[in-house]
C-alpha cells in the first residue's frame, strides 16, 4: 500500500481540512473574533510604555501612574477572557474535525476490497489511524490557534512599525524575504522527511503488531530476541530520519533567531541615532523596540509551528490518499430493494487469480450449480482452490472470468448489505472479538434479545458451557477468543451464524481442527444450522461430507469429479483416494 504518488501541488490537503471545518463556522467565527480582540489588546501594551517614557516621566502632573497601572490590569483581564475563549473554541472544533476525519478514514479502510488488505499490513493501517491523524489533530487544534494568534500579532505589529517609523522598518524589509525564502524551502524538505518518518513508524508498528498478535508462535519458537531485533531496526530507522529532521529544524531555528536578533541590534543602533537627531522620541523608540520584539517572537513561534504544519501536511497526504483510493474503488451498490429469496447458486466457468499473485491461476473454469436447500461438499488436497470458492461466493473478490449467480443475478449486482445478510460463513478458525459472548453473538444480529441469544446457543450445543461461566453471556472471551477452547469458539460462531439466519451457508473446514468429542457436538450444531439452507461444505472429514447431497472433487483449481458420495466411491478416482487416505489416518 502506498500513497507516495500524492503531490501537494495537485492535492490541496490543507484546503480539504478547511472544508471539514466549514460546518463549524459559527464557533470558529466567535473564536476568530476573540483572536482578533486578544491580539489587538497585546498590541496596545507598547503604547503604554511610550506614554510612560514620553509623558509621565516628562510631566508627572499630566498622567497618573496609578491610572496607567489600573488601565493595564483592566486590559489584562479582558484579554485573558478572550484568550481563554479562543483557546477553548479552536481546540474543541479542531478535535471535532479530527474525530470526523478519523471516522471517515476508518470507514474508507473498513470498506475496502479484500485485495487491499492482502497487500496492506494491519500495523501500518492502525498507524495511519493513530499516528498520522494525531499529527493532523495537533495541527488543527493547538497549533492552528497559536499560528493564527502569532500571525495576527506579527501582521498587526508590522503595520504599526511601518506607521511609526518608515526608516527603521526598511531595515526589516531586507530581512523578511530571506526568512520567507528559507522557510519555504525548509518546509518542503521537512514535509518529505516527515512522510518518511511516519512510514518508518508505521513499519515499526506493523512489526510490533504482528509479533504481539502471534506471541504464541513467537514464544514457541523462542524468537523473542529475533522479534526484538526486527522491531529495534525499524525503530532505529525512524529515529535516524527524525534526527535528520531535527537537525534541519535546529539549523532553520538558529538561523532565523540570528537574523531576528541581528535585526534588533541594528534597529537599536539606528533608532538611537534618530533619537539623538531629534527625529524620534525616546518613548517612540521604546514602543518601536517592543513592537519589534513582538514581531520577532511571533515569527520565531511561527517558524517552530511551520515544522509541525509541514509534518501535518505529510500526514494529511497519507490520510486523504487512503480516503481517495477508497472513493475511487467504490462501486454502485445496485438496487437496494433486491432480496435473496431462494438461495439458488451457480458457478459458470469461473476463473480467478489472487491480485497479489496475478500470475498464478487458482481457479480454472470451475462450474457447478446448487438448488435452494441443497448441500454441496467441495473436497480436494490443500491448494486445490476450495477456500477460494468460499471467498468468491462471499464476494471478497471478483472472478477474472466467468459468472457467479445467486437467484439468477450476478453476484456483483447484489447490494452488498443484502449479500452480507444472505450469506453466512463458519470458518475453520472463527474469529471472536475481544468483547463478551453476547457482543460476539450480536455480530450475527445486532437487535437480538437475550432469550434469542440463549436459543441460538442452545441450538449450537453451546448454552451449557456458557451458563457454566460465572458471568454467563457477559463473559469476556479475550482477544481473538483466546479464553475459549477451539470447540467452544466454533460453537459460539455457529450460534452467531444461526442468529444471522442466512439463505446461503459456507462451512470452510469447520470441524477439521477439533478433537473427536468437540467435533461431535459441533457437527450436531452444524446439522441444525444447515437445515433448509443452501450450503457449500468445504471439508475433508467424512462426518461433514456425509450430509452433502452432492460432492465435487478439485485438483489444481479444476473440478475433476462430481456426483454423490456413493457414485464417486464407485468411480474409484480422486475422491475415493482421499476418503481411503483419511480412513488410514
Amino acid at each position: 500500500m502506498t500513497t507516495e504518488g500524492a503531490s501537494p501541488s495537485r492535492r490541496p490537503y490543507l484546503k480539504r481540512l478547511v472544508r471539514l471545518a466549514t460546518p463549524h463556522w459559527r464557533p470558529l467565527l466567535v473564536a476568530t473574533i476573540s483572536l482578533v480582540v486578544g491580539s489587538g489588546i497585546v498590541l496596545v501594551y507598547p503604547q503604554a510604555a511610550r506614554i510612560v517614557v514620553d509623558d509621565v516621566f516628562a510631566d508627572e502632573a499630566a498622567y497618573d501612574l496609578g491610572m496607567v497601572g489600573v488601565g493595564l490590569l483592566a486590559l489584562f483581564l479582558v484579554q485573558s477572557v478572550f484568550v481563554g475563549l479562543r483557546h477553548y473554541l479552536f481546540s474543541v472544533v479542531g478535535d471535532r474535525i479530527v474525530a470526523d476525519l478519523r471516522k471517515q478514514l476508518f470507514g474508507a479502510i473498513i470498506g475496502r476490497e479484500m485485495a487491499f488488505f492482502d497487500a496492506s499490513r494491519t500495523g501500518e493501517l492502525t498507524s495511519r489511524l493513530a499516528s498520522d491523524t494525531q499529527l493532523v489533530q495537533n495541527a488543527v487544534t493547538t497549533n492552528l490557534s497559536m499560528a493564527l494568534r502569532y500571525g495576527a500579532q506579527a501582521i498587526g505589529g508590522l503595520v504599526i512599525l511601518y506607521v511609526t517609523s518608515l526608516r527603521l522598518s526598511l531595515v526589516m524589509t531586507a530581512v523578511i524575504p530571506v526568512v520567507l525564502f528559507v522557510a519555504i524551502g525548509y518546509g518542503r524538505k521537512v514535509r518529505r522527511l516527515s512522510r518518511k518518518v511516519q512510514d518508518a513508524v508505521a513499519e515499526s508498528t506493523s512489526q510490533a503488531e504482528e509479533s504481539i498478535a502471534g506471541i504464541r508462535t513467537v514464544r514457541s519458537f523462542g524468537r523473542e530476541a529475533g522479534s526484538q531485533e526486527i522491531y529495534d531496526e525499524a525503530i532505529e530507522e525512524s529515529f535516524r530520519l527524525a534526527r535528520v529532521r531535527a537537525l534541519l529544524g535546529a539549523l532553520f531555528g538558529g538561523g532565523v533567531s540570528f537574523l531576528a536578533y541581528a535585526m534588533i541590534a541594528v534597529i537599536v543602533w539606528y533608532g538611537g541615532t534618530l533619537v539623538m537627531e531629534g527625529l524620534m522620541t525616546a518613548g517612540e523608540l521604546t514602543a518601536y523596540i517592543l513592537y519589534v520584539l513582538f514581531v520577532v517572537f511571533s515569527l520565531g513561534a511561527l517558524s517552530g509551528l511551520w515544522t509541525d504544519f509541514a509534518r501535518a501536511v505529510g500526514a494529511a497526504e497519507r490520510v486523504f490518499g487512503l480516503i481517495d483510493e477508497a472513493d475511487a474503488a467504490r462501486v454502485d451498490d445496485g438496487d437496494e430493494t433486491m432480496r435473496v429469496e431462494r438461495g439458488d447458486l451457480r458457478f459458470e466457468e469461473v476463473v480467478f487469480s489472487y491480485p497479489t499473485r496475478a500470475e498464478e491461476t487458482v481457479l480454472k473454469g470451475v462450474s457447478f450449480a446448487l438448488q435452494p436447500g441443497e448441500k454441496l461438499a467441495v473436497v480436494g488436497a490443500s491448494g486445490a482452490g476450495k477456500s477460494t470458492i468460499a471467498s468468491l461466493l462471499s464476494r471478497f473478490y471478483a472472478p477474472m472470468a466467468g459468472r457467479i449467480l445467486l437467484d439468477g443475478v450476478e453476484l456483483g449486482r447484489w447490494p452488498e448489505a443484502e449479500l452480507r445478510r444472505a450469506i453466512g460463513m463458519v470458518d475453520q478458525e472463527p474469529l471472536l472479538f475481544s468483547g463478551t459472548i453476547a457482543d460476539n453473538l450480536r455480530f450475527g444480529r445486532a437487535d437480538a434479545t437475550e432469550e434469542e441469544l440463549r436459543e441460538a446457543l442452545r441450538a449450537a450445543n453451546a448454552l451449557e458451557f456458557v451458563e457454566g461461566f460465572q458471568e454467563g453471556l457477559q463473559t469476556h472471551v479475550g482477544e481473538r477468543g483466546v479464553q475459549l477452547s477451539g470447540g467452544q469458539k466454533q460453537r459460539v460462531a455457529i450460534a452467531r451464524a444461526l442468529l444471522k439466519d442466512p439463505r446461503v451457508l459456507i462451512l470452510d473446514e469447520a470441524t477439521s481442527a477439533l478433537d473427536v468429542e468437540s467435533e461431535h457436538l459441533v457437527q450436531e450444531a452444524l446439522n441444525r444450522l444447515m437445515e433448509s439452507r443452501t450450503t457449500v461444505i468445504i471439508a475433508h472429514r467424512l462426518s461433514t461430507i456425509a450430509n452433502a447431497d452432492r460432492v465435487i472433487a478439485m485438483r489444481d483449481g479444476e473440478v475433476v469429479e462430481a456426483g454423490s458420495h456413493d457414485e464417486l466411491m464407485d468411480h474409484g478416482g480422486l475422491y475415493a483416494r482421499l476418503v481411503e487416505l483419511q480412513q488410514l489416518q
